[in-house]
């Protein structure tokens, strides 16, 4: 059982909670074990639909623990590759999990949890919310975040975020593009919920492959091989039983299967 996380499945909404507000769920090597555990099984049930990730106490994540931290100030070089290895291990699976994750952002989100908040398809912040990449006050710089957080945010806030190690707040982050939307912390749930359930109308398999579709296709030149692999996508999908129920649903003005489930 995880002792980091609090997991609550709801139907085909899976929530998992980061379960350490006592250090405003600063993660540690448990923490990081658990979430690639528990994303892993997520991934492969095929009854969910969705992923809510949230945080009990008053902050999203503030990082990595002091605890941790003091630990790894003692490693040798091996130790450290390895244990920033099995962090970079961690985001991959939440990244590539083909559900969607939607993140529920509320107090402060700092370093890795920016990290953690990056690799979600869906990022909601409640008003007040602050984040910090604050890596380089500290000496060291955000490595192992740095591929998702850099596609969230793009190079240019990077530069400036990475180096300076600013807080900016939510409206900042909504600006930048790297959350979606910005609520009052009253609304936070609600909004959340109202972003499920989108989710939820849609095709389960299509949502899936729309995932992967801009994993695979943000960056990459148009070129032949590209307009290929389009092509064959929407071909495959077309041709599965939820494109074609998904169709004659819509042509005959019907809720679709997945809608009356």
């Amino acid at each position: 059982m995880p002792t980091t996380l609090d997991i609550r499945i709801d139907g085909s909404v899976a929530r998992v909670w980061l379960n350490r507000p006592q250090v405003r769920n600063a993660f540690n090597d448990a923490t990081i074990a658990e979430l690639t555990d528990t994303f892993e099984a997520l991934g492969r049930d095929a009854s969910l639909r969705a992923v809510v990730l949230g945080a009990h106490g008053q902050a999203f994540s503030a990082g990595a623990d002091l605890h941790w931290m003091r630990a790894m100030a003692d490693y040798t070089w091996e130790q450290n590759r390895d244990d920033a290895a099995r962090l970079a291990q961690m985001l991959w699976t939440l990244y590539s999990c083909p559900l969607p994750v939607v993140a529920r952002i509320h107090g402060d989100c700092y370093a890795g949890g920016v990290g953690l908040a990056a690799v979600c398809d869906v990022l909601v912040a409640a008003e007040g919310v602050h984040f910090c990449l604050s890596e380089a006050k500290l000496g060291l710089l955000p490595a192992t975040i740095s591929p998702y957080v850099i596609r969230a945010m793009g190079p240019q806030a990077a530069r400036r975020y990475f180096l300076t190690a600013e807080r900016f707040d939510a409206a900042e982050a909504h600006r930048l593009g790297f959350v979606h939307e910005v609520c009052a912390a009253e609304a936070l749930d609600e909004r959340v919920e109202a972003i499920v359930a989108a989710l939820l109308a849609n095709g389960p398999q299509a949502v899936k492959a729309c995932k992967r579709l801009v994993q695979d296709v943000a960056g990459q030149p148009i070129d032949a091989a590209l307009r290929e692999d389009t092509a064959r996508r929407i071909a495959d999908i077309r041709a599965s039983e939820e494109g074609r129920a998904g169709v004659r649903a819509f042509l005959d003005k019907r809720s679709p299967p997945w809608a009356t489930a």
